[in-house]
């Protein structure tokens, strides 16, 4: 295998993660609010999952013992953030400590144990395909991600909920004078990110990667978070930009395999260093931030009599 097949056989598994994450992020910040914490979402989820595969309860309900999880640490930040109008950033960076906390208290006695991971399921004529067939050869959550991906863009584009998160985000004052609940549509939306960041852990942990390390969601929730501005807060941008971010965590692994004396270290910072980069250059374009942006991101919601 070249290293391009390399790259394009897991680009969609290493995307996933970022994906899953950002998707979840995403619809929480077009209702207005800015959750940091995804990072000990995912952190949180990941142990959750891991310690429910490993002791044999199967990697569904591991899934769901991660989104729930990851539901629970950001409805506390809901309660705080949306039901105590406190400073969305500082909230949300504590939440973050505390599923980082959570998750390194839990996964102690887990740490360097491994579980079995899932099957792939291949498309079969296309799978076949030289060189891009590795494309079609993936496991059931990363179909269901893409699923995802193309559900979350069909809500925003075609359906009521999608227009009333928008409103929601863009103007709540206005939301609220014609009859939406802008602090349970806010709620909803934040408990769905948490659920997503879960889901996303879950998947490093039990599927990617099937063991459990401390520190092995290891800044994707933080690149995740990058992914959502990256995109300009469009499904279709956050999905190729995951995909990018998937192929570049790759390339460490593929540049050593063809020879390339480069430290590790600097492989496996790549994917940093491209999210620096392009967000420099996103932030650069004023004009496309203002058009897609969301007009109340952050600012807390107050109802009046």
């Amino acid at each position: 295998m070249s290293a391009i097949e390399f790259i394009l056989a897991g680009m969609l598994a290493a995307a996933t993660p970022f994906l899953l994450a950002a998707l979840g992020e995403l619809v929480v910040e077009r209702a207005g609010v800015l959750n940091l914490g995804v990072e000990g979402l995912m952190a949180f989820g990941a142990v959750l999952a891991f310690i429910v595969v490993y002791h044999g309860g199967g990697h569904v309900l591991g899934f769901i013992a991660a989104g729930a999880g990851g539901a629970v640490l950001s409805l506390i930040f809901a309660f705080i953030a949306l039901g105590f109008r406190a400073n969305q950033v500082a909230t949300g960076l504590a939440i973050g400590i505390l599923g980082q906390g959570l998750s390194a208290l839990f996964g102690k006695s887990y740490e360097a144990l491994t579980v079995a991971g899932i099957p792939k399921i291949a498309i079969p004529a296309l799978s076949r395909i030289p060189v891009i067939g590795g494309l079609f050869v993936q496991d059931i959550v990363v179909w269901l991600s893409l699923a995802a991906t193309l559900a979350i863009w069909a809500m925003f584009a075609y359906t009521k909920t999608g227009l009333v998160i928008r409103a929601v985000g863009e103007n709540p004052k206005a939301a609220y004078a014609i009859g939406y609940k802008v602090i349970a549509v806010r709620v909803t939306t934040v408990a769905f990110g948490g659920a997503m960041a879960g889901f996303a852990g879950a998947y490093a942990a039990v599927v990617y990667t099937p063991l459990w390390a401390d520190g092995m969601i290891a800044g994707r929730g933080w690149i995740a978070i990058a992914l959502v501005v990256f995109g300009t807060w469009l499904t279709g941008r956050i999905f190729l930009g995951a995909c990018l971010f998937g192929a570049v965590s790759l390339m460490g692994l593929a540049a050593q395999a063809v020879g390339v004396s480069l430290p590790s270290q600097l492989l496996s910072s790549l994917p940093y260093l491209v999210t620096i980069v392009v967000l420099g250059v996103i932030s650069a374009d004023r004009r496309l931030l203002k058009l897609n942006g969301v007009a109340s991101l952050g600012e807390p919601f107050e109802r009046t009599p």
